[in-house]
């Protein structure tokens, strides 16, 4: 019999083949859910609603840091991004570089998700600017936010202010109550925990910090070779310990599903080569993987991550991957 688990995730090239059934894990019959992260890491945290799910790296790496140990984590990778090309800068506010950001109301979503974790530790060690040399405005209320659920509280020498509940960053940026925010999350409908709903994209008064934001990325990561994780997943860990296989024909089967995702967007990438769109060895480079999973691959971005969590405050100390990840997949 499969040991039948309930699933959770956002959809992206690089999960729909597990939400739609073309890839399976080996023993294992899915119940799948399609849960934006917001909401779903807050539920996880809070109610431990899903076996098998997405999860924010920064909050577990804050939970196993306070000793709980509800989560394994297991290394596929479902987002990354270069998060310090996110941010948002008011035009009036005066912010031409990154360190104009320094004295000034800088908006946060949820100020320990991994997205500001990234950005944070960005600014500090690529431009100058500390955490404690900003003032934050978190959005998200106690109530629904991954900090109350794990237990977060504000490190020493950093002002982090809550927004009202009337109130949200995209209003707030627009009115000129603040002059940045790190990240932006334009709220979908029936959302529980983000409610900012303003579009920015485009606004005239609204710009990003880094204006070629393209630019910058390709800088960041030819300087570091680090493309930043933001979401892992987790297993319940009274599943995996009493189906220590599992964790190890998940990773497999997402594997494969990546796998899948390389071989369609290079096959779509041909068309453009054969049209001259795209010359030949661009799509000669999209046959090469960019984002991989597991631990091997993933060792210094992963270890990075630790480091300014421990750096922020948000850990009291720097965790490691053999505690994140279960032990049968620590070398995949």
């Amino acid at each position: 019999m499969k040991l039948r688990l309930s699933i959770a995730m956002s959809a992206n090239p690089r999960t729909w083949p597990i939400l739609d059934g073309r890839v399976k894990a080996d023993g294992i019959e899915w119940i799948p859910s399609t849960v934006g992260p917001s909401e779903l890491f807050w539920r996880q945290l809070r109610f431990k609603d899903f076996d098998v799910s997405e999860m924010s790296v920064s909050s577990l790496m804050m939970v196993l840091d306070k000793g709980n140990r509800d989560w394994v984590g297991l290394p596929i990778f479902t987002t990354r991004r270069f998060f310090h090309t996110w941010i948002l800068v008011r035009k009036g506010a005066r912010i031409d570089t990154p360190a104009d950001l320094k004295g000034k109301r800088v908006g946060v979503p949820e100020y320990q998700q991994t997205a500001a974790l990234w950005a944070r530790g960005v600014l500090q060690h690529e431009f100058g600017v500390r955490p404690g040399e900003m003032e934050f405005w978190m959005e998200r209320l106690p109530s629904h936010s991954h900090a109350h659920a794990a237990k977060f509280t504000p490190p020493p020498g950093v002002t982090i202010k809550q927004i009202p509940a009337e109130k949200n960053i995209g209003d707030m940026l627009v009115t000129g109550e603040l002059d940045a925010t790190l990240l932006y999350i334009k709220a979908p409908k029936g959302d529980l925990v983000d409610r900012s709903r303003i579009d920015l994209a485009g606004h005239p008064e609204i710009e990003p910090l880094f204006r070629d934001t393209l630019a910058e990325a390709a800088r960041y990561f030819r300087k570091t070779g680090i493309f930043p994780i933001n979401h892992g997943m987790v297993i319940r860990r009274e599943i995996a310990e009493a189906n220590p296989w599992a964790a190890l024909n998940i990773y497999k089967a997402f594997e494969e599903a990546a796998a899948i995702a390389d071989r369609e967007r290079a096959e779509q990438a041909e068309y453009h080569v054969l049209a001259g769109i795209l010359p030949a060895e661009a799509g000669a480079a999209l046959h090469e993987p960019v984002l991989r999973h597991g631990v091997a691959a993933n060792r210094e971005t992963l270890e990075t991550a630790a480091r300014y969590s421990h750096e922020q405050g948000l850990t009291s100390r720097v965790v490691t991957l053999a505690e994140i990840f279960a032990a049968n997949v620590m070398e995949q």
